[in-house]
C-alpha cells in the first residue's frame, strides 16, 4: 500500500474534490473556509478529475460542451482560445464569491484544455498523474 487511503482512483478523486469544494467553501469546522486561490485551483483539478472519471461525472463536460456549442453558434468563428481568455478575464477582474470562482475554474479547465497550448499540456499531466494515483 503506497497511500494513506489505499486505491483512491480517479472517480474517488473526483468525489473527494467535490466534497472539499462543497463543504470547504462555507467552512465552519476546524479548518478555515477556502480562499480565492484554493477554490480556483481545486475547481480546475476537479474539472480534470471529472473529465477523466466519466460516467456520472460526464454530465459536467456535456453541459459545458453544449454551452460552448451555443456560444460558437451565436458568434461564428469564435474559437476555444478566445473563450478561455474571456473566462480568465472574467475570473480575474469580476468580483466573484469563492463558490463562483470554484465553478468558473471547472468551466475554465474544460475550455482551456480544449483550446490546446499550455493548458492542454497541463491537463494531460494531471490526467497522467490521476492514472498513477489510481
Amino acid at each position: 500500500m503506497d497511500s494513506v487511503f489505499g486505491n483512491l482512483g480517479v472517480v474517488g478523486l473526483a468525489v473527494a474534490l467535490t466534497a472539499v469544494l462543497l463543504v470547504g467553501i462555507k467552512g465552519g469546522g476546524k479548518i478555515k473556509p477556502l480562499g480565492w486561490w484554493p477554490c480556483l485551483i481545486l475547481g480546475m483539478l476537479a474539472g480534470s478529475a471529472y473529465a477523466a472519471a466519466g460516467g456520472l461525472f460526464s454530465v459536467v463536460p456535456e453541459l459545458i460542451g453544449d454551452g460552448l456549442d451555443l456560444a460558437q453558434g451565436m458568434i461564428p468563428g469564435l474559437g476555444m482560445g478566445a473563450i478561455a481568455l474571456t473566462l480568465a478575464i472574467v475570473i480575474f477582474f469580476k468580483k466573484l464569491t469563492t463558490r463562483q470562482v470554484a465553478l468558473s475554474g471547472i468551466v475554465f479547465w474544460y475550455v482551456a484544455a480544449g483550446a490546446g497550448g499550455v493548458w492542454s499540456t497541463v491537463a494531460d499531466a494531471i490526467a497522467n498523474l490521476g492514472d498513477k494515483v489510481a
